[in-house]
């Protein structure tokens, strides 16, 4: 698996950053949901690079354009909640793929050990297609996997599979290279090399769902 950071070149997605992990900027969650579906567009014209392109004509008001568009089909997928946003963000560049969506969730069992459960899944045939799954925060990289895992069982095996995760830890990188294809790229924004007792990233950011659609019960 090819990790990309784009942290590591200086662009406006580190001010995005800036802000999204600012404790002070995190108090509101209009400012959290922009920067995330920002950073999405940002993911979304970077993967554009990687795709197939062919010469077509367009017919403008005053004559013939031949213009390079990309043929690629595309499904993009994303871990709900906190994935929301920032999947909004890549369809919106993405003109015409399609999306699928994954309800996945720790459940804890005893202490600090969970497991990830998933209770909902939709997605159309990915056979052959490129696929995107979001999620914005890579923690332990079970979440990701498990979801990668699901959406093959349920619609296929895709051709490429580009993972967008914003801020990453070095723990999950390194378990997704072990249990992941070759044929797959990992883009992120922060690469965070301490995780907690409870497997959350430090410094990270917090919470990324309660942060962009509230506390939960």
């Amino acid at each position: 698996m090819k990790v990309i950071n784009l942290g590591e070149t200086n662009s406006v997605a580190n001010n995005f950053m800036a802000q999204m992990r600012d404790i002070k900027v995190q108090k509101d969650p209009l400012r959290f949901r922009t920067n995330l579906r920002r950073l999405g567009n940002i993911f979304a014209y970077e993967i554009s690079k990687t795709l197939k392109y062919s010469e077509k004509e367009v017919v403008t008001p005053l004559g013939t354009a031949t213009v390079s568009t990309f043929d690629t089909p595309i499904v993009a997928a994303t871990i709900l909640r906190a994935g929301i946003p920032l999947h909004e963000g890549i369809i919106d560049v993405l003109d015409g793929c399609e999306s699928a969506f994954i309800a996945a969730f720790r459940k804890y069992d005893r202490g600090d050990d969970f497991h990830i459960n998933i209770e909902y899944c939709t997605c159309p045939d990915i056979s052959g297609k490129t696929l995107i799954l979001s999620d914005t925060m890579l923690a332990t990289g079970a979440s990701i996997e498990i979801a990668w895992n699901r959406l093959k069982d349920q619609g296929g095996d895709p051709a490429y599979t580009h993972f967008v995760c914003p801020i990453s830890s070095v723990y999950a990188i390194e378990f997704l290279q072990k249990r992941l294809p070759k044929e797959a790229t990992l883009w992120t924004c922060a690469i965070d090399e301490e995780l907690t007792s409870k497997s959350y990233i430090v410094p990270g950011l917090g919470d990324a769902g309660d942060l962009a659609f509230g506390a939960k019960l």
